[in-house]
C-alpha cells in the first residue's frame, strides 16, 4: 500500500510537471509579449524572398515596439528557414508553434505555404501569408494573404498586354510550382478570351538551368512577346541565354521577377524595358514608403523589394487585429478581427475578406536603366 501511495504521488507529480510544460509552450494572454512566427527560404533558390520577408517583418517589429507595442504587448518575431520545401515548411511550423507563438507570417512560398496552412487550419491560428499567392493558401478560415492572387495576376496581366497592342505572345512558365501553374492557367484564359494568341507554350521543372530548347520554339513561333511567370533565378537563366540565341522581344512577368536587378548584379541590358506586376516599389516618392526604405538601407544595406513591403504590412496587420481585438488575444479573437480591420500599408491601403483575400490595387513597374521604374 505504501509503495503504492508514493507511485501515485510520483505519477502526479509528473503530470503536473507535463501539463506545465505544456502550457508553457503558448503564451498566456495576460502575457506581455506577443510572438509572431515567421516561415520562409532564407537559404536555397528563392533565398531573396525569404531574407526580404524576415527583414520587413523586422523592421516592423522595432517600429512599433519603439511606438509602444501592440495594445501594449511587445512583439517577438521568430523566423524559421523552409528552404522552399513544402515538407521543411511543415517542420518549421512546429518548431514555431513549440516555441509559443501566436500568430504565423509565412510561408513566403506557394507550395509550402500550402502545406503550412492545412496544419494551421487545425490548429486555428491565425496565418498571414506575405506573398504566397496559390489560391489554396488562403482555404482555411484562419488565413489571410498580403498579395494579389495568382488568378488575379494572370487576369490583369493578361489585359495589360492585349491593351499594349500585342496579339500573340509566347510563355514559358515552371510546371512544377503552384505559383506558376495557377498564373500560367489563368493567364492563358483571358488572354485567349480577350482575343490574344498563345502561339508557343513552354514549360520547365524545378532545378532547370537550360532554356535554350524552350528558346528556340519561341523564336521561331512568330511571338511579339513573352510572358514569363516565374521567379527571378530562371528570369535571369532564360534572359541571358535568349541574348545568346538572338531573341529580342519584350518580356513580362509577374510579382516572382522582384529580386531580378540583384540577380543579375544590376546588369539589366538583356532585360531592358521589361514589364511585371508588383504591389510596391522602392522609388515610390511617397513618405512612408521613403521612411521604410531609408530604414531599410540603414539596416541591412540594401534597397527592400516587395517582399520585404509585404513581410512588413503582415506584421502591421497583425497589430491591427491585435488591437481590434483588444484583451482577448485567443485564435478565435484574432481570426475575427481580421475582417474588421484595414490597414494603411507599404503595398497598399487594405481591408481583408472572408475568404483572406486582400482588397487593394495593383502596380506595373518597367526595368529601366537598372532600377524599377513605376508606371501609372
Amino acid at each position: 500500500m505504501k509503495f503504492k501511495k508514493l507511485f501515485a504521488l510520483a505519477v502526479a507529480g509528473i503530470m503536473t510537471m507535463s501539463f506545465t510544460a505544456c502550457g508553457n509552450n503558448s503564451q498566456s494572454a495576460d502575457s506581455d509579449t506577443f510572438k509572431i512566427g515567421g516561415i520562409g527560404p532564407l537559404t536555397g533558390d528563392a533565398a531573396n524572398y525569404g531574407n526580404s520577408v524576415k527583414n520587413g517583418c523586422q523592421v516592423a517589429v522595432d517600429e512599433i515596439n519603439a511606438a509602444g507595442g501592440a495594445n501594449g504587448k511587445k512583439l517577438e518575431l521568430l523566423f524559421e528557414d523552409d528552404v522552399n520545401d513544402a515538407e521543411k515548411s511543415v517542420n518549421a511550423y512546429n518548431t514555431l508553434m513549440d516555441q509559443g507563438v501566436q500568430a504565423i507570417v509565412g510561408s513566403v512560398t506557394s507550395s509550402p505555404c500550402i502545406a503550412v496552412a492545412a496544419e494551421s487550419a487545425n490548429d486555428g491560428i491565425l496565418q498571414i501569408t506575405p506573398s504566397g499567392s496559390a489560391k489554396e493558401c488562403t482555404a482555411g478560415s484562419n488565413a489571410f494573404r498580403i498579395c494579389f492572387t495568382d488568378p488575379l495576376q494572370g487576369e490583369v496581366m493578361a489585359k495589360y498586354i492585349k491593351d499594349k497592342g500585342i496579339n500573340k505572345i509566347a510563355m514559358i512558365y515552371d510546371v512544377s510550382n503552384d505559383y506558376s501553374k495557377g498564373i500560367h492557367d489563368s493567364f492563358a484564359a483571358k488572354f485567349t478570351e480577350l482575343g490574344g494568341q498563345l502561339v508557343d507554350d513552354e514549360s520547365f521543372s524545378k532545378g532547370d538551368i537550360d532554356f535554350k530548347t524552350q528558346l528556340t520554339k519561341v523564336k521561331t513561333s512568330g511571338a511579339e512577346a513573352l510572358f514569363l511567370p516565374i521567379y527571378y533565378t530562371e528570369v535571369g537563366y532564360i534572359s541571358q541565354q535568349a541574348a545568346t540565341l538572338g531573341l529580342n522581344i519584350p518580356y513580362y512577368g509577374c510579382d516572382g521577377w522582384d529580386g531580378i536587378i540583384k540577380q543579375l548584379n544590376g546588369d539589366t541590358k538583356n532585360i531592358e524595358g521589361a514589364t511585371y506586376l508588383t504591389p510596391f516599389v522602392a522609388t515610390d516618392t511617397s513618405e512612408k514608403v521613403q521612411a521604410f526604405v531609408n530604414t531599410y538601407k540603414e539596416k541591412y544595406n540594401a534597397e527592400p523589394d516587395q517582399f520585404a513591403a509585404d513581410g512588413y504590412d503582415a506584421v502591421y496587420a497583425i497589430k491591427a487585429a491585435i488591437e481590434k481585438a483588444g484583451d482577448d488575444t485567443s485564435n478565435e479573437a484574432l481570426v475575427s478581427a481580421m475582417t474588421q480591420i484595414s490597414v494603411n500599408g507599404l503595398t497598399g491601403d487594405m481591408t481583408f475578406d472572408e475568404n483572406g483575400e486582400p482588397n487593394k490595387s495593383a502596380k506595373v513597374v518597367v526595368i529601366k536603366d537598372g532600377q524599377y521604374v513605376a508606371q501609372n
